[in-house]
């Protein structure tokens, strides 16, 4: 990663301000034996680079008035109210020093795991993991392999391979990074007896029964009202004709 920067020399919050409104962002360099190095950078190419991922464990090269300077970004602020970065804090990489960095962890592999396409869950215990690195040699990223990975499979700090010189900061026990779990598996509620009776052929379950035990279902209107049918032999006559 590049980024061209500019060497500063802003006294007052006045300074500062009329820097951000020119679209900069202010940041220092220090570390070693030089002293601290006020610059600012272009905030539009400054936050290019934020959405890299990585951003704050990876080497920087900034160019200076047409010199390279190694840095590894360490603290970057941001504005409050609309969440800008408006000031960079850069460590220099000085040969043979120690940083301390949290690395990301990718996982590889995962279409040839038997274990996942059995159905079994990966728990990611850990996605970063903090690394006492040498400044020549700072990985970016730790890799973990789930090739031929199957279910019950602990990822460990141990399985990960460091590159030379580079150690966790946690000693004394090797810490578990993920593991491949099984399935689970959500078990419905039975259904209450009453409402599966009559379900199982496809039935519904028969109307409230009577006194006399046989179902009664009265049709639309009905108000309990019985009508007289005319006997064999009569004719079915008007109100008016039986008057």
């Amino acid at each position: 990663m590049n980024l061209e920067a500019n060497i500063r020399n802003t006294k007052t919050k006045g300074d500062l301000k009329t820097l951000r409104s020119n679209g900069d962002v202010p940041g220092i360099i220090y570390g070693g034996k030089e002293q601290n190095q006020k610059v600012s950078f272009s905030k539009k190419k400054l936050k290019t680079l934020m959405e890299k991922e990585n951003f704050l464990s990876n080497i920087i090269t900034l160019k200076i008035d047409g010199n390279d300077q190694n840095v590894l970004p360490r603290d970057i602020i941001f504005d409050l109210i609309t969440d800008e970065p408006i000031h960079v804090d850069f460590l220099r990489i000085v040969k043979g020093g120690t940083v301390v960095l949290e690395i990301p962890v990718k996982f590889i592999n995962s279409e040839n795991s038997p274990g996942l396409k059995r159905g079994g869950v990966l728990n990611i215990v850990r996605r970063k993991v903090e690394l006492k690195c040498p400044t020549e040699n700072i990985p970016n990223e730790l890799i973990v392999d789930l090739n031929d990975a199957d279910i019950g499979t602990s990822f460990k700090i141990s399985s990960i391979k460091l590159p030379e010189n580079v150690v966790p900061t946690i000693k004394g026990r090797d810490f578990v990074v993920a593991t491949l779990a099984a399935p689970t598996v959500i078990k419905e509620p039975e259904k209450p007896a009453e409402a599966t009776e009559g379900a199982e052929d496809g039935t519904e379950a028969a109307p409230a029964e009577g006194k006399e035990g046989e179902a009664k279902a009265a049709a639309p209107g009905d108000k309990g009202e019985t009508k007289e049918e005319p006997k064999k032999g009569e004719e079915k006559k008007s109100p008016a004709e039986k008057k």
